[in-house]
This record gives C-alpha cells, structure tokens and sequence, in this order.
C-alpha cells in the first residue's frame, strides 16, 4: 500500500463507501499513509448501512431547510433498520409534507452532492453554526461525559469538532452544512432512491422531559430497491401482529386508566395463555433441579444499600414509602420511621435465602427460582405495551456455586435456556456477551476478566454466533443475552446468563469446603423468558395470535350443522374437556359458516363439524384455522388427534 495515498485510490468497487484505517471509520476521501492498515467498508455491512442512514438523515435535514429555513436541527442518527433527524419547527409535520420533502430529497441525491469533511476549532464551529442553538450547546458537550447522551455521539463524539459540507460537485459551492463526526458516503447521489421517510413523533431534545420537545422524522435506507421493498413488508407483517393490537382483538389483556401506565391485568384467555408459559417452565425447572422460592415485593431500602442497586439503580426504582415511624401522645417521634421500596429486583432476596442457615459445599450447586414481580419505574414516554411495563413477574433464577463448578454450570444454564426456549417454538439464536462498564460497575477487575472470559468460553463452545456488546453489563457481572429471532426475522432479547462475583461478596455468602474452610460461592443470574409480560407478547407476535394447540386459551371448538346436532356434538365436546382439553361448543342462532368465520377469527386451533352423516357413522369433520378439512373421522381418532398434539406441544 506504499503507493496509495487517498482511499479513492484504494477501492473502485462502488459497494465500498468507507473504509476502517487502523481501525478507525474514515470517508472514502481520508489520507492513508503507507503503513496503514485500510479495510474496505461494504455498503452491505452494518457499518456501511449506518453511514448509508447517516447520510440520507443528512439530507433529510437539508431538505426540510430548504423548505423552511427556519427550522433548527438537532441531530439524525442512524438506528435500525433506517435513521431519524429532530426539528424544532412551529407546526408539526403532517403526511402531506412527507411529499414535498421527499421530492426534495429527490433534488439532493440526483445533484450528486459531494459530502466533505472539515476540521473546525470550537470558536469556527460557533461562528458558522451561530443561528442553530442546538448544535451551539452540543459543541459545549464536547468531551464531556454528556456527550454519549442520547445519540449525541454522532455528533461531537470524535476526537476532533469536524463539520460535513455538501457540495455542489459543478460549482463548488457549499449548498448546506452539518456538524457532524462522519464518516458519510462519497456523494448524496449514492443512497439511491431505496429510501423512504416513514413517519413522524414528537420528541424531547436529548431525550429528557426536561427540555423541548422537537419534531422528529423517521425514515429508512437500503442498498437495493429490492431490500427496501422486503423491509416494507416485513412492516406491514410485524403492524398485523402488533401484540397490542392482537391483544384487544383476541381479548387476552388491557392497561386500564384507573390502575396506571405500564400496568396490565390479563384476561381470562390471557391468563389461560400466561398460566400455561409458567407451567411448562415450571416443569422444566423442576426437572433441572431447581428449588422454588418466594418473595415479598416491598423491602426495606436497606436491602438494596448492601446490594449496591440504591447507588446504581435508584432512578429505576419506585419513589421510598416512609413506614414504621411511632410518636407519643405529643406527637414526639418516639421510633424513627424507615424507607420500603417495591422491590426491582429477585436478587438480594435469594441472597438472603441463601444465607439464613449454614451451607456446605455438598449443597452447590444450590439452584433458587421465582416467578417474582418485580416494579420498575420506567419513564412514560418508553412504556409500550406488555413489552416495556411498570410491573413485571421475572421467571428469576440465582445459582450458587463454587469456583470449580463456575464453567460447567454456566454451560449447564446456556442448554437449559435453548432447551426451554425451543420447547416454546423458538430455534433461531444467536448471543450477545455484555461486558463491563467502567462508569457503572463494582468489584475488581480481575474478577470482572475472570467472569468476562468464563462466559466468552461457554459462549464459542455453544457453537452459536456470538456478538459482543462492550460496556453493556450491569453493574455485577458479565452476561451472555440469547437473542432469538421470531417468525418474521425480527430480532429479541429473551434469556440472560449473568455471571457474578461481586453480590457474594456484599452479601457475604458462605459455604464450608470439603477441607473445613469456610468459602465464598459465586452466583449465576439466569433469566429465562426475561419477563413473562414481554415473553407473552413475543409469542403472541411470532404466532400471530395463532398459538399452538397447547398454548391457546380455547383449544377445540365443536360447531353443529344445525340445532339438532348439538347433542351429539356436547358429548363429544364433553370427553374432551373430561381428557382436560379446553373445549367449547358453539350452540348460538348463528348460522354454521358465520359460526366458523367467527372462530377462524378467533384463530381456535381445532373445529370440530356435525351434522347427520357424521351422527350416524359416529365421526366429525375435522377443520383447522387455516381452512384446510378432513370429513369422516371417527371420534376416537379425533379425540386422540388432539390429545397428541397437545401433549407433544405441536407447533399447529
């Protein structure tokens, strides 16, 4: 590479938008000396899809100025699967004016405006930027912890204040500017037209409630017409399984008003659903050896000192309850009163389990479980739906061990979650190894690398991809999070592995070793669904509301040709229900195909259809919720059908 002097020289693929020198993201255009390392940057990669987004957000905000020029920036970062710029414009945006920005985003791109890198001193950024006071007080966060804010980074997040011009590639002429760190493609002209501006929020500058709230437009970018396409299928597929939607729908769950946000009851089909999740995993943990605890859901505040979680979890923790405060006649206190929080956390509690008698190393592997809720006061603009709430029950797990037992049962744990996860109807995996945050962590740092690389080791022997997440962890210990991608190839976060040697030690945990000597165990965080509420509105979206025949709140309905048939079919339906089978006939005035369009609706497994050839052979029609139908099966086998594909959790 001693002959290259500029990354043009580097690479004439036009799938290549940037580049990483030295490990560093660069445009295209960056100075490479000899020695450096440079590594192309495919526009296919996330790092190319970023800088793709990033660019396109870039002209959004040109376009929206040249539209009105009074509108002030605030920032536009990539996200999954597209970007977002924030506004601060008098009157909102509307769908109309989707159009005309579109159109002139359209202008932008066919002109071929090259993006141009600037280093700028703090006083030039000011100077140039002078009528944008959101990008003047983002200049004032640079190199300030606060400059990792919400997506702030993408602006002042560099080592240098650098500044985008957009250049018009005949004349030379800066047509607009952004403070930004880069990298961006080449020219506007390389986004193409696979983009599309989505839809459009309010939205609190920086993300707090504190300051104004701005006018927020959403959009995507793909490499190919053809990728944009299948994004926006996949939109509309994910709007018809919508959990919130599907829950009204199908009558499982609500939020009521008079309880509070981020609060749900569950209905009775809701909690037939949700009962049965927590069977099957409750049978799954008593056949892997786990123990059931239980816990109360207030605590006094000086549980979670010891545990360090009112020093670093405070903000998502419930306002104190002061109880306890006693006071004579003269209204003297004569006891002081005491903080109780609801608990966020299972943790501490089981600490205390573990630590209420004397344990020997022969009890360890020691394996505590809890459905336990647990209250976390998340912010109301973040609530939505079942998969963020307020109150949530934890399929919470805390294994104690000793050191020599760490790796195997850390392994032990990461097949137990496959296995379970599996057992639901979820097989496509990949994990992701969270790592310490120095800002927000305790305990040692060898400890923290003993932890860190113990997981690492389970993790590549699963033989799944394995993604790291720098500084993710919580504030104890390393986790591997399974990530689990549903039917439609969205991605979630389900069950974690968290690896801990620092609660012990706060709580100081024991167990006497085969020696006599007295030790300290190490503790394994598992959580497997994560929560019931988001694993129930995962299901309900990777089923479509379609759950299996084990898992739907009505598993058979019988449906009679006519009033006549209905006796004949009430036995049948009757047997089931005696085999425990949740089985219903459907004896209203209602005509039968109205009867099966209503029940199709209400996606019911199995439908079972009588009428007077089926009476006298003593059979039934056999229909599923996709339409399909088999006529003439005699009772048992039906009977049986069922039973089997309850019993073996089928995936129909």
């Amino acid at each position: 590479m001693s002959d290259l002097k500029t990354g043009f020289d580097l690479f004439t693929d036009r799938s290549i938008v940037a580049m990483r020198v030295n490990g560093e993201l660069k445009d295209l255009a960056a100075t490479v000396a000899p020695a450096d390392d440079a590594v192309p940057v495919s526009i296919e990669s996330q790092d190319g899809l970023n800088i793709l987004r990033h660019s396109a957000a870039h002209v959004l905000a040109q376009a929206v100025q040249r539209i009105n020029p009074e509108a002030k920036l605030g920032i536009g970062p990539p996200i999954t699967d597209g970007f977002y710029y924030d506004f601060d414009v008098e009157v909102p945006f509307t769908p109309d004016d989707f159009k005309i920005i579109q159109k002139e985003m359209d202008r932008i791109i066919r002109q071929g405006q090259r993006f141009t890198r600037r280093v700028v001193t703090e006083d030039e950024a000011r100077t140039e930027l002078a009528d944008e006071p959101y990008k003047l007080e983002l200049i004032g966060l640079k190199g300030s912890a606060d400059a990792d804010g919400e997506n702030a980074s993408v602006e002042v997040g560099g080592a240098e204040l650098t500044i985008y011009d957009n250049i018009d590639p005949k004349t030379g002429e800066t047509l607009w500017k952004d403070l930004c760190r880069g990298p961006h493609l080449p020219n506007t002209r390389m986004i193409g037209n696979a983009y599309a501006l989505m839809r459009n929020a309010a939205a609190y500058w920086r993300g707090s409630e504190k300051n104004k709230q701005l006018q927020r437009i959403y959009g995507t970018a793909w490499p190919t017409k053809d990728e944009l396409r299948a994004y926006q299928t996949r939109l509309e597929e994910a709007a018809k399984r919508d959990h919130r939607k599907l829950g009204t729908e199908l009558d499982l769950f609500s939020f009521p008003d008079e309880i509070g946000p981020g609060l749900a009851v569950f209905h009775p089909k809701g909690g037939i659903i949700r009962n049965e999740i927590e069977n099957y995993m409750r049978e799954q943990l008593l056949a892997h050896d786990y123990e059931l605890v239980n816990t109360p859901h207030i605590t006094k505040g000086h549980l979670y000192e010891i545990s360090q979680h009112l020093s670093w979890y405070k903000d998502g923790m419930y306002p104190p309850m002061h109880l306890d405060e006693e006071h004579d006649a003269e209204g003297n206190v004569t006891k002081p009163g005491q903080d109780y929080y609801l608990k966020p956390m299972n943790c501490p509690m089981h600490n205390l389990i573990y630590r209420a008698r004397g344990r020997s190393y022969r009890e360890l592997p020691l394996r505590l479980a809890e459905f336990g809720t647990v209250y976390r006061y998340e912010k109301s603009g973040t609530l939505s739906g079942l998969t963020r709430v307020r109150g949530l029950t934890q399929d919470d797990a805390h294994i104690y061990v000793t050191e020599e037992q760490v790796k195997d049962e850390v392994a032990r744990q990461l097949d137990f979650v496959l296995e379970t996860l599996r057992g639901y109807g979820l097989d496509d995996f990949y994990l992701e190894l969270s790592t310490k945050d120095p800002e927000k962590s305790v305990g040692s740092d060898e400890l923290w690398e003993q932890a860190t690389e113990t997981l690492r080791a389970v993790a590549v022997e699963s033989g799944l991809e394995l993604v790291d997440d720098p500084g993710g962890a919580a504030f104890y210990g390393p986790k591997i999070s399974v990530q689990a991608r549903d039917a439609i190839g969205r991605t979630w976060q389900l069950s974690t592995v968290q690896l801990d040697f620092n609660q012990p030690a706060l709580f100081e945990l024991e167990y006497t070793a085969a020696d006599g000597t007295r030790k300290q165990p190490a503790m394994i965080h598992r959580a497997l669904l994560g929560s019931i509420e988001r694993f129930f509105a995962i299901l309900l979206e990777h089923y479509a509301g379609a759950f299996p025949a084990w898992l739907s709140p009505v598993q058979v309905v019988g449906i009679p040709v006519s009033e006549q048939h209905n006796d004949y079919l009430d036995e049948v339906i009757q047997r089931l229900r005696k085999a425990g089978v949740r089985a219903e006939l459907d004896s209203s005035d209602e005509r039968m195909q109205k009867k099966i369009r209503t029940h199709t609706k209400l996606k019911v497994p199995f439908m079972l259809i009588a009428g007077d050839e089926d009476r006298s052979s003593g059979s039934v029609s056999f229909r599923f919720r996709d339409g399909s139908q088999e006529n003439g099966v005699s009772v048992d086998a039906a009977v049986e059908r069922i039973l089997e594909a309850i019993r073996t959790k089928a995936q129909v």
